[in-house]
Order: C-alpha cells, then structure tokens, then sequence
C-alpha cells in the first residue's frame, strides 16, 4: 500500500510538472537517479511511475537516450476511459498464458522465491506488496519480453486513474484468507510442472476479483442511492418544512 501511494505520488508531481510547462513537450526528463533523490524514493518505485507515465501517453521511453515529454501529454488520453471490469479481464488473459508457459520455464530457484511471497501474504500489512511480487517473478520466469512488458503495462494500469484504485483497494482489502489460497494454487501447479491447471488456477483468481468488484460496485451504488433518497426524503418531508417554517 505505502510503496504504491509513493509510486502513484510520483506519477501525479510529474504529470502537474508536465501540465504547468516544468517539462515541456519534446523535452527530456531527468535521468532516474536524479529523479529518484527529488522524491526520495528508491529507482524501482521511480521505473514503475515511469511506466505508468508511459501507459498513460504522457511520456516516451527512446531506448539509449531517455525519456521524452510528449507533444499530446496536456491532452486526455483513452487510458482514463479502461475500468477496473476491463483491466482484470486483460489480466485474467494474458497473466493466464504467462502461468502456463512459466510453468515450463520457472527455475527451482524462483520457485523458492514464490514461495516465500505466499509468506508474506500472511501478514495483511504485506499483502499487496507480495501480490505484485508474485505476479512479477512468474512473468520474469516466462523469458518472454513482450510478455514481461505487457505484464508491467497492466500492473501500471492499475494506478492510470483513481477509480480503478479505489475498486482495487476495496476488492484487495477483503479475504485475505482466500486471496493467500488462490495465490498458492497457482504456485502449486507451477510447482508441478502443469501448464494447464497453471492456467486455470490464475483464471478462478481473477474470475473471483471481479465477482467482488461487481458485488462491492454495486453495494456502492445501493448506497449512493440511499443517500439521495434520504437527502429527498428531507427536502419533501412535511414535518421538516412545518419546522422551518415554523
């Protein structure tokens, strides 16, 4: 939780620097070791806002040479429009497939890794921290570029808007017992070499993420509704306006 409020952090100082004229479009942002002393952060914390940054159009990363401010930052971007339902289907898909083949290609030595992330997890102060641990070591394992940068593309999209923070943060802070079991379904196929429960084992984890989103949703809006009731109910009341009128 700490490590990504810091990450988001970042990620909106850069973006008002950007919009105030700071750092102007076609310009070079500082080199991650200095951008890592302005807010005395780690340069992890700083690559993943920089990926963030860079999902969400505000950025380019030129391979050698930096990254460079672009020319459409002011504008809104498509990225604000993806909802918490369509990121955890994405991820249902492609992490499915990184499960499967890391299945094949995970070493005993990032097996030992894993596992001790599931140690973690039963500590609830560490428990987002381990989730994203998990899921990156098992992309990592895959050897795969394009499959570690989409897993890391998808992960950034978490932190692309505030609402898909709040649905996460409210689906991630419930269960935590099931969450630990799901996660150590997934590490036990791994463990066993088996590419298809692999898959699905990661598949019946994010199928029931967004039962919970759907059900914390729409309790949100149950609620929502109530509270204009009620505010309607006051406004309309004859006993309110007798008193005050009265």
């Amino acid at each position: 939780m700490k490590s990504r409020r810091m990450f988001w952090r970042i990620v909106e100082e850069i973006e008002a620097s950007i919009a105030s004229g700071e750092y102007t479009p076609g310009s070079r942002l500082p080199p991650e070791r200095e951008l890592a002393e302005k807010f005395d952060v780690s340069r992890p914390t700083v690559r993943e806002a920089i990926i963030a940054l860079e999902v969400r159009e505000k950025i380019e990363v030129k391979t050698g040479s930096g990254v460079y401010v672009l020319h459409s930052a002011n504008q809104a971007d498509q990225t604000n429009k993806i909802n918490a339902f369509e990121l955890t289907q994405a991820r249902a898909l492609i992490e499915g497939e990184i499960a499967a083949l890391a299945a094949n290609t995970i070493t005993k030595e990032e097996l030992v890794e894993l596992n001790k992330t599931l140690i973690m997890m039963e500590n609830k102060s560490y428990v987002e921290e381990a989730d994203e641990m998990f899921h990156q070591i098992i992309a990592n394992s895959t050897r795969n570029g394009a499959l570690i940068k989409s897993f890391q593309n998808l992960w950034a999209l978490r932190a692309s808007s505030q609402k898909i923070i709040t649905d996460y943060d409210s689906v991630c802070s419930k269960d935590n017992k099931k969450t630990l079991d799901e996660h150590t379904s997934i590490y036990e196929a791994l463990l066993a070499n088996d590419a298809s429960e692999a898959r699905l084992a990661m598949h019946r984890h994010f199928n029931r993420l967004i039962n919970v989103l759907f059900d914390t949703v729409e309790a949100r809006s149950l609620e929502e509704v109530r509270r204009k009731n009620s505010e309607k109910r006051d406004l309309y009341s004859i006993d309110n306006l007798v008193n005050r009128l009265s």
